[in-house]
């Protein structure tokens, strides 16, 4: 086996939030009376919410305080997480599901390496609330990718070194965040086109010709 260890950014990769992160964030948006659009919101895959704040903030002809920005970084998280209880078992598909099987059949340990605050509510909802062995996310990190931090701590949440490890990703942050922490990396989706991962993944259950 090439790696031991298998670290997965959630959003975009397990499943897709993206859409409600939409909403929320238009939803903030429109009250503030910002424009945003989808362009704008691919900006914000990988970024921590505050950095997402300041994004979205670019196109605001007013200031706000700290404690201002706080705040409605905190009410665009209440009603993304509203958005999240539709999600549901439904929302993981069979592919990734039976490939994180044959890929734990095969012995490997399984982390999330996830900027995401709401990553364990989001497991929970898809049905993998206690599926993998360790989580990295927004709430053990001061820092966004393309800064490694993220998936070091899953290292060593694993208690693995970090050229053991397989970083699968979907955004060219996460991509540079894995090659910084010096980890190889699967690209899939929007991540193929940088043309900096390790490996290129048509379909999640590529992700079985990369380990052996």
């Amino acid at each position: 086996m090439k790696y031991k260890g298998i670290i997965f950014d959630l959003d975009g990769v397990i499943c897709s939030t993206d859409h409600y992160h939409y909403l929320a964030w238009k939803a903030l948006a429109d009250e503030l009376g910002v424009y945003f659009d989808e362009t704008i919101n691919n900006r914000l895959r990988g970024v921590s919410r505050m950095a997402s704040l300041e994004i979205v903030l670019e196109n605001y002809s007013g200031q706000m305080s700290p404690e201002e920005k706080t705040a409605a970084a905190e009410k665009k998280n209440a009603i993304y997480r509203q958005l999240l209880g539709q999600m549901s078992p439904a929302d993981l598909s069979d592919e990734v599901k039976q490939t994180l099987d044959q890929l734990r059949a095969k012995g490997l340990l399984l982390a999330i390496g996830s900027s995401s605050k709401n990553a364990k509510y989001i497991l929970e909802r898809i049905g993998l609330g206690d599926y993998f062995d360790r989580i990295s996310d927004g709430t053990n990190i001061t820092r966004s990718k393309p800064d490694p931090e993220v998936f070091l701590k899953a290292a060593e949440f694993l208690a693995l070194p970090p050229d053991d490890c397989l970083v699968v990703e979907d955004a060219k942050a996460g991509i540079e965040a894995a090659s910084a922490a010096g980890m190889d990396s699967a690209a899939i989706g929007d991540a193929v086109s940088c043309g900096l991962a390790t490996y290129n993944l048509t379909r999640f259950n590529d992700l079985l010709n990369c380990v052996d």
